[in-house]
């Protein structure tokens, strides 16, 4: 006989009476699944130090001036940095660098076909009795086909189906996870009505579900006339955690969307009462309700958004700048009037003219990220796991004797920066190069580096050390916090070179505020080498001189977005900008 279910809302009738008070079988996979389909006496031999002058600011300004791309091959053996190569920090960056260092083909796995082929449309009890025959290998053939259509988002009524042949085996019993794994698909496709009744049977059946249960509903109900009951079930993930910026998300959307405006800001205020970092579409919702909203008291709450973005260095994407700049212009009698642009390296706005925030410190910034890395870095940090206490405090004596530099510099990772020179080379064309600037330099290096072999000579490393001072470490430290802890001591003016991007120790920092000024420290401090040619011919990348940050002036507002097309690495900043300012 052939048998189609035709309707989910006989779902009820299919149910014994068998009220179950814990989570499902096999719950745990279920999670996974629903989840979307961070010695002193000897010390003298080991530095070597040159005559100092006074710290040579001018000198430094003059290196930073001249710093420019170089569009010509390099002859010579090691492979060049394209001319056209992003700054380090800008976004897409790492993205074009990976590109340019594609991995091995011979590790590239061929792709996995698909040999099973979904059913189109609706079976009965008899044909998912063959295909199940057919694939007798998989072990829960039901819940496995559900997931199959779940990755290729198959109609609602071919899923409603599978879940009619397994009623009808099992004395009208549909398991937790299938149904769940069904409910899915009805909010994918936005099966409202059928969303609904899903609902219900687990509400009737189920006193308490598991998280990725409880968001599927919000999500499904939020844009029914029942939307109020996605806040209830809301209310029961509080009961036993802290909702998820979806299930934040989720609710205030649904209230914006049914004109509910302070409910969805007493949710956005909430979500942050908790420390959670909102979903950027949270916030779009917002500004795209606004276009319809008048007066100051609704204008000031999304300024706090802004200020919110500003203050977690948070960018919004395109879209969310079209709405930030719809909203602006539809705000009446303010005039605003927004373009999307770009920002010199001068810092000058090429929309609007104005000069965009300087990215250096203030003096009270500066002294207060010192202290937090020399603190959590430096002394807290886990820096002895790869040194030790009595080389830190010989390195830390070294510093404290001699007077600040100019430039810091990670010997043995810029003498790796091009893999076919010889090390000791590239690393003399470097310092060689800062040294024609009278600029005072901290080569920092290790014992190995003055053995004589085909990477290191020694004619090489005594011309290095005629030119700068060198701290040579032990072969098992690491270099990184000898480098911020000299660039820190040395003052504001100095800066570092080294390819690391120093996300282990800004990790080590305690709080958002201060991984966020050392990050704007670290934008405003890291020389990257462009291009090494024959001849002592280095060529170094600026150093941003504006802030990447959303700012305002009170008849302005500047906004870095994040383009649709480019991927965006989190130490990286956007390269576009929306200017936004009243027209007089």
């Amino acid at each position: 006989m052939t048998f189609y279910f035709t309707g989910i809302r006989s779902f009820p009738k299919l149910w014994k009476s068998n009220p179950y008070l814990g989570l499902g079988p096999g719950h745990s996979s279920l999670s996974l699944f629903l989840k979307d389909c961070y010695g002193i006496k000897n010390q003298e031999k080991w530095f070597s130090l040159k005559t100092v002058s006074p710290q040579n600011t001018k000198a430094m300004n003059l290196l930073v001036a001249k710093a420019r791309y170089v569009r010509k091959k390099d002859e010579g053996s090691s492979k060049q940095v394209s001319a056209d190569s992003p700054h380090m920090f800008a976004a897409g960056a790492a993205k074009k660098r990976s590109q340019m260092n594609p991995p091995s083909k011979e590790h590239v796995l061929p792709p996995v076909k698909n040999i099973f082929q979904l059913p189109t449309k609706p079976l009965n009890s008899e044909e998912w009795d063959k295909l199940k025959e057919d694939f007798k290998e998989k072990a829960n053939f039901e819940n496995w086909i559900i997931s199959q259509m779940i990755k290729c988002h198959s109609s609602v009524d071919v899923a409603k189906s599978v879940l009619a042949w397994v009623a009808a085996k099992n004395n009208g019993i549909v398991g937790y996870d299938l149904l769940v794994r069904y409910l899915y698909l009805c909010v994918f496709h936005k099966q409202t009505s059928e969303i609904i009744d899903v609902y219900e049977i687990m509400k009737a059946r189920y006193k308490r579900l598991e998280s990725g249960a409880y968001t599927l509903l919000i999500r499904g109900l939020i844009h029914t006339d029942r939307w109020r009951e996605a806040l209830l079930l809301l209310e029961d993930i509080k009961k036993v955690m802290i909702p998820s910026k979806k299930n934040y998300n989720d609710c205030i959307q649904g209230a914006l969307f049914h004109q509910d405006v302070n409910v969805a800001w007493n949710l956005y205020q909430e979500l942050l009462g908790h420390d959670i970092v909102p979903m950027l579409e949270t916030l779009k919702a917002f500004f795209d309700f606004g276009k319809d909203m008048k007066g100051d008291q609704y204008s000031n709450k999304l300024q706090d958004i802004l200020l919110y973005l500003r203050n977690n260095q948070l960018y919004p994407g395109e879209s969310f700048a079209h709405s930030i700049k719809t909203w602006f212009e539809s705000v009446p009698g303010e005039h605003w009037k927004g373009q999307f642009t770009t920002v010199q390296q001068s810092g000058q706005c090429l929309g609007c003219g104005k000069t965009v925030e300087s990215i250096h410190l203030s003096s009270e910034e500066y002294e207060f990220l010192k202290e937090k890395i020399m603190r959590d870095v430096i002394d807290g940090g886990d820096q002895y796991k790869k040194t030790t206490p009595q080389e830190l405090k010989r390195f830390q004596n070294f510093v404290k004797y001699h007077p600040p530099f100019d430039i810091v510099i990670d010997g043995l990772n810029v003498a790796k920066m091009f893999p076919k020179a010889r090390e000791s080379q590239v690393l003399l064309d470097v310092v060689s190069q800062l040294a024609k600037q009278n600029l005072q330099v901290l080569v920092l290096g290790r014992k190995h580096m003055l053995k004589q072999n085909s990477r290191w000579r020694k004619d090489d490393m005594e011309k290095v050390q005629k030119q700068a001072s060198f701290f040579f470490a032990d072969n098992i430290s690491e270099d990184d916090p000898f480098l911020l802890y000299a660039t820190l001591h040395s003052g504001d003016h100095c800066k570092f070179i080294t390819k690391d991007l120093m996300r282990d120790h800004k990790a080590c920092l305690p709080d958002a505020k201060t991984q966020r000024l050392f990050f704007k420290w670290q934008q405003g401090h890291q020389l990257a080498i462009v291009s090494r040619h024959p001849g002592s011919k280095v060529t170094f990348q600026h150093i941003l001189i504006y802030d990447t940050v959303v700012q305002t002036t009170g008849d302005s507002w500047h906004i870095p977005y994040d383009d649709d097309v480019v991927e965006r690495y989190s130490y990286e900043v956007p390269t576009k900008w929306l200017c936004l300012h009243r027209k007089t």
